[in-house]
């Protein structure tokens, strides 16, 4: 029997308190996408004329991590996050044209709102009186701060007289956390002035500037997000407008002038064809402006604007993104003849992929983008940062084996001291680091058409919501993936209540199984589906799904035919012994860096990180079989509850390779590049250790194979 169009059989008597007892049927069904006919009555989906909504958020502080993901946020709160009002110059609050009554002021422009979009959210998901506090100052100031007009913010103009929006677009996510949180109804009415400004705003002069115009999606999106609350019709006119004015994320065949972004390519190369087929190809502008036809589609429900979203993520991969984590190589441009694994990604495009994936989940439904957000935030993100969270570096690669304060141009495309991890420096990804856990936290759960839950995102949480007819039921979710199989949930209700639980099944597992209070579900799960389970849910109602986890290994033909290993999610690197060396903070930040005055320096230190062990070592395959080539060695748990370190790591993979002598750190001190795999190799074979690419921040991901 398929499971698609299955009825279980499971007759489960279950003892109500003050009811009889009965016998239930529980209906599970495999399904590609939700079922959109139906409409959530608990939370705030799309409202007509839009596409129905796939997924729906659930307000911020409805889900509790616990296990390793809460030990980050708490790694966040007490590091760089927590701390940063103390430490950026851009947050002093003397002087500060965000905290203004007529947005002037020396400080404003992205950073208040970027390092606020996570700070904030930080403080509602931990309940943290502190942040809360002091987040609401800023959140205040800028409701408090709105003009006659309508704009609110910082006066920014360019030497030509336009309006600079960017900053405002992120100061919108900010106000939406803070409606979900405490139900302000000033936001509302502030984004509604505001938005009526902007409908009114010469079009001529709108989206006029380089980053706005280029993310004007983001603008759309809260244009969107208040339809959905308000349905103000004029919303609609202005959500027509900003497409309009945005860069055209459609569009292919650009000559190398109506490109947006900075062009370069690597001497003596040629400009390809394909490079005339995106808009921009700078990686923050991507990460974040590829999704906005996907934005656009809610309106205009052509389906050539979707899958002109699905076009924009694969063709940058496709050419730049031949390497494992999920990220590609714009270190800063994506630059033709530059894609070998070295080239690295800012932390900025890392935190921004994370929130267009959970954006794309929501308007798609399909489950490739739940499994994208996974294999970028277990293998790239956690690299990006030291493990206290106190410092961070402007590029993280798949293959980077030195984090020092020198300059690497043009191997990296910026001058300075790009790889180091220092508190001060990066001054966009100093502050927009802020969003990745929280916002990744905040997805982990979501509301489904059919007033029922999604586990849309693994990891150990709590989430209590509404389902059915509103009666709100907690789920406790417990387990340590990506580092374990097993995923167990367990519900909490006050009365017995029937709602449809959906479980993804990523594309990796293949043989996914369920049991639910003690009954093995028999049929195939299917991977990159949905397992829909409907049936009438009572206190203490059990459930485990296991995601086996097997080996892969992964040819990337159009890098050097190298080779990539990864068990389950996890993309597996070489480990190599990390020596740190502190360095003072202010000597070595990147030039535009600011602080402020009195900072104490030795509480923030700066670190390179230098090889202390081999790393130019090919893997041993064996033909015709190449994942019998491994071992997974399982160990234990971290005592600390955090596993993102070469000690901590409890899955380790046992390897064979070889050294390959003239592959060693180039003119550029850079890891060198990669050369055709199978590479001849005279040394001998040796026993190497692999382990996982998150807790790896000195790291060989992609491989060359020696014969």
């Amino acid at each position: 029997m398929k499971l698609g169009s299955l009825l279980i059989l499971l007759s489960i008597t279950t003892m109500f308190v003050g009811c009889e007892v009965t016998s239930q049927k529980t209906d599970i069904s495999v399904v590609e996408r939700p079922d959109t006919k139906n409409h959530n009555s608990n939370y705030v989906g799309n409202r007509a004329p839009l596409q129905p909504s796939a997924f729906i958020k659930l307000p911020v502080g409805t889900i509790q991590p616990d296990g390793w993901l809460k030990v980050y946020l708490e790694k966040q709160r007490d590091g760089l996050t927590g701390n940063l009002g103390e430490i950026s110059a851009w947050l002093q609050k003397e002087n500060n044209a965000w905290l203004s009554e007529d947005g002037s002021g020396v400080w404003g422009w992205e950073e208040v709102p970027y390092w606020l979009k996570g700070y904030a959210n930080l403080g509602y998901i931990l309940d943290d009186p502190q942040i809360i506090e002091e987040a609401k100052i800023w959140i205040e100031a800028t409701i408090n701060g709105q003009r006659k007009d309508g704009n609110f913010g910082p006066k920014r103009f360019r030497k030509d007289g336009s309006t600079d929006f960017w900053g405002n677009m992120i100061m919108l996510y900010c106000l939406q956390s803070y409606y979900e949180y405490s139900g302000d109804e000033r936001v509302l009415a502030l984004m509604t002035k505001y938005f009526k400004f902007q409908l009114n705003f010469p079009e001529d002069e709108f989206l006029t500037l380089y980053w706005q115009k280029l993310r004007g999606g983001d603008n759309l999106h809260s244009v969107l997000w208040l339809y959905n609350r308000t349905g103000d019709k004029f919303l609609l006119e202005l959500a027509e407008k900003i497409h309009r004015n945005t860069s055209d994320w459609t569009s292919r065949g650009h000559d190398l002038d109506q490109i947006h972004s900075k062009k370069r390519k690597r001497e003596g190369t040629q400009w390809p064809e394909w490079y005339g087929d995106q808009i921009d190809w700078h990686n923050v502008n991507h990460a974040q402006g590829f999704r906005e036809p996907a934005q656009y589609y809610l309106l205009s429900k052509n389906q050539e604007h979707l899958e002109a979203s699905y076009e924009n993520f694969h063709i940058v991969r496709e050419h730049f993104g031949q390497v494992p984590g999920g990220m590609f190589g714009a270190d800063e441009n994506a630059r033709p003849g530059y894609d070998d694994p070295r080239q690295g990604i800012e932390t900025c495009g890392i935190v921004e992929q994370l929130n267009s994936n959970q954006h794309m989940l929501r308007i798609t439904g399909d489950p490739f983008w739940a499994d994208h957000a996974e294999e970028v935030a277990f293998n790239t993100y956690p690299a990006a940062i030291m493990p206290d969270f106190k410092s961070l570096h402007y590029i993280t690669s798949p293959n980077m084996v030195l984090c020092d304060h020198e300059n690497h141009h043009p191997g990296i495309q910026n001058r300075g001291p790009f790889l180091m991890m220092n508190p001060f420096s990066s001054r966009c990804c100093q502050h927009n680091h802020a969003q990745g856990w929280p916002y990744y936290v905040e997805n982990l759960w979501m509301a489904t058409p059919d007033n029922g839950l999604l586990a849309a995102l693994y990891s150990a949480s709590t989430v209590t919501a509404k389902v059915a007819k509103g009666q709100e039921v907690t789920i406790k979710q417990t387990t340590n993936y990506p580092f374990e199989e097993s995923i167990k949930l367990q519900v909490t209700s006050s009365k017995p209540v029937k709602f449809p639980l959906y479980l993804r099944i990523p594309a990796w597992c293949s043989k996914a199984s369920l049991i639910i209070n003690g009954e093995a579900i028999e049929e195939t799960i299917e991977a990159q589906k949905y397992v829909r389970i409907g049936r009438v849910w009572s206190n203490g109602d059990n459930l485990e799904l296991k995601l086996p986890m097997e080996l892969e290994v992964k040819t990337w033909e159009k890098n050097h035919n190298s080779a990539s290993v990864y068990y389950g999610p996890i993309g597996f690197s070489l480990k190599i012994d990390e020596e740190y060396k502190r360095m003072d903070s202010e000597e070595t930040a990147i030039g535009d860096s600011k602080w402020q005055e009195g900072v104490d320096k030795q509480k923030w230190p700066s670190w390179e990180i230098h090889p202390a062990s081999a790393w130019n070592y090919g893997l041993k395959l064996n033909e015709g079989s190449p994942t019998s080539s491994f071992e997974v060695v399982k160990g234990q748990w971290p005592e600390d509850n955090f596993p993102f370190t070469i000690d901590s790591a409890p899955i380790k993979i046992k390897a064979k390779g070889k050294r390959i002598p003239e592959w060693k750190l180039d003119e550029h001190k850079l890891c060198g590049e990669l050369m055709d795999s199978p590479v001849v190799s005279n040394e001998k074979t040796e026993e190497i250790e692999l382990i996982p690419m998150g807790a790896a921040r000195l790291r060989i991901s992609a491989f060359p194979v020696v014969e």
